[in-house]
């Protein structure tokens, strides 16, 4: 393994490191290039940037919108009739709630009143109607696969922000390595100061795609990437965290996604399930979030042409769109804050459901709790940097104007909704009763709407869903008293400017 130092000035933003590098390796005699190839010559990001263009065109001849054979919707009709939808119950919903609103308004007076009760039923209500409406007309568009011959897909670079991840990095190079991708990949590893055995393990490995930067001190995720950023030359960049492990074909997939999605398409969010599901009640719980809640929404926001959070676990950018942001910022939650970045361009940012990525999930309350402080943190970060989302006049707007209200909802659960259950234990119905009850068919149907949305996709991939019914009652039934006040104290956080720590995912 041939190393060399590279030291640089701090003041320009940059950090004494070490990069480690290895021999290039010579493609297969057969033309096809696996991922043990060598990363593109400088010219080759041209190339491959020229059949992006064309494959695109291609797509706009063979036709973007044969989604499945048979009679074509066009989004915005889809995005109006789920509006209807979503109308329709908030006005059943404001009927059947004005007694209780009225003889709340008794209690609390009805200023309280009215938002105790828009923010534990109206809103959320509309949302799920929406969101049932929606998934119920989605329809993925079909993936074809071209580029510059053959089924050559796009030059990629991966990279890997890692710090402390020594029981974890030689497997996520492993998955990487089974990837049976057809094209270049180059894959940059930034060891963020770790004070663990991770530079060790990483040296042990000599992959002819493998580069490794060692920081001398960390830094910090949005800057470990940035510097792996300096040094991509390939046409497009992902992200991979380093507890992660890429399901088989997740490359391809997400890639083939970028390739097939409209032209305007900067981003792709790839999908992050959990691998650690039965380690304990913790992450048997979250198995279930991330099966059903985070990726129905991203699906959700897909349909609309703009995921709003393009993860750091597993994404797909356009480097020259990246590089233009000026990478990832240096913020509580930076994959919130470029992804908002990349829309407020006027970008299109993708999701690949087939495209699986298992990641661990935090296997304690306490690190549950702290990640989603983060999250919450990263949703104010972005509106500060990109509070003009707002105003656009766009499909995906709605779903920044549902994140403007999240603080709100929670808040009001968390001060009201909770409160409000213990006093139906002891007999009093102010806030949680028989109403509250009336929304459990709605929730139902959603459950079992995403549960067969995500069976089939697991189905397709050849994946099983396991039985986790106690991780399901759990998520169903106790997961929000958990969620929501981590969420209002991740809010309370940003507002107080609480310094970013790495230990969070």
């Amino acid at each position: 393994m041939l190393t060399r130092v590279i030291n640089r000035d701090l003041a320009e933003h940059t950090l004494p490191l070490e990069v480690s590098t290895q021999a290039p390796h010579t493609p297969r005699a057969n033309g096809y290039i696996g991922i043990a190839s060598a990363v593109p010559s400088a010219a080759k990001p041209a190339l491959v940037s020229d059949a992006r263009a064309t494959d695109k065109s291609l797509k706009n001849k063979t036709g973007h919108r044969a989604e499945k054979a048979g009679v074509y919707v066009p989004v915005w009709v889809k995005f109006c009739a789920a509006m209807c939808a979503g109308v329709l119950w908030t006005f059943l919903a404001v009927f059947m709630a004005s007694a209780w609103i009225y003889d709340l308004g008794q209690i609390i007076g009805p200023v309280f009143a009215h938002l105790v009760i828009y923010g534990i039923a109206i809103i959320p209500g509309f949302m799920n109607a929406f969101l049932v409406a929606s998934l119920l007309m989605d329809r993925r568009p079909s993936l074809h696969e071209s580029g510059i011959t053959g089924s050559l897909l796009p030059a990629i670079t991966i990279l890997i922000a890692a710090y402390n991840e020594e029981k974890t990095i030689a497997a996520t190079l492993k998955s990487i390595a089974r990837q049976k991708y057809p094209g270049s990949v180059k894959v940059i590893v930034i060891n963020d100061g770790s004070t663990d055995n991770t530079r060790r393990i990483l040296a042990k490995y000599n992959y002819p795609w493998l580069e490794v930067l060692n920081l001398k001190r960390n830094v910090g995720k949005a800057m470990a990437l940035n510097y792996g950023l300096k040094r991509v030359r390939t046409l497009l960049t992902l992200t991979v965290d380093g507890d992660s492990y890429l399901f088989r074909n997740a490359l391809r997939n997400i890639v083939r996604r970028y390739m097939s999605d409209p032209l305007n398409t900067r981003a792709v969010a790839g999908a992050v399930l959990v691998r650690n599901s039965r380690k304990n009640l913790v992450t048997r719980i979250q198995e279930w979030d991330y099966f059903h809640g985070i990726a129905s929404i991203k699906r959700l926001q897909s349909l609309y042409q703009g995921t709003l959070v393009a993860q750091g676990a597993f994404s797909l950018y356009e480097t020259a769109t990246l590089k233009a942001l000026g990478g990832w910022p240096k913020t509580v939650g930076e994959d919130i804050v470029v992804t908002w970045a990349i829309l407020k361009a006027g970008y299109r940012v993708g999701f690949a459901e087939n495209a699986c990525l298992f990641t661990n999930a935090p296997d304690t309350w306490w690190q549950f709790i702290r990640q989603r402080q983060r999250w919450s943190r990263g949703m104010i970060e972005a509106f500060k940097l990109n509070g003009g989302l707002l105003l656009k006049p766009r499909m995906t707007t709605l779903f920044i104007w549902w994140n403007l209200l999240f603080p709100y909802m929670d808040s009001v659960f968390v001060l009201a909704f909770i409160p409000g259950i213990f006093l139906a234990f002891c007999g009093i119905y102010w806030i949680a009763g028989p109403m509250t009850l009336a929304v459990l068919p709605l929730a139902f149907l959603l459950n079992y709407i995403m549960f067969t949305i995500q069976s089939r996709m697991f189905t397709e991939q050849g994946l099983k869903v396991r039985k986790n019914f106690l991780g399901f009652m759990c998520y169903t039934l106790f997961y929000s008293l958990v969620l929501q006040p981590a969420c209002v104290t991740g809010y309370i956080q940003e507002f107080f400017r609480r310094a970013k720590k790495w230990g969070t995912k």
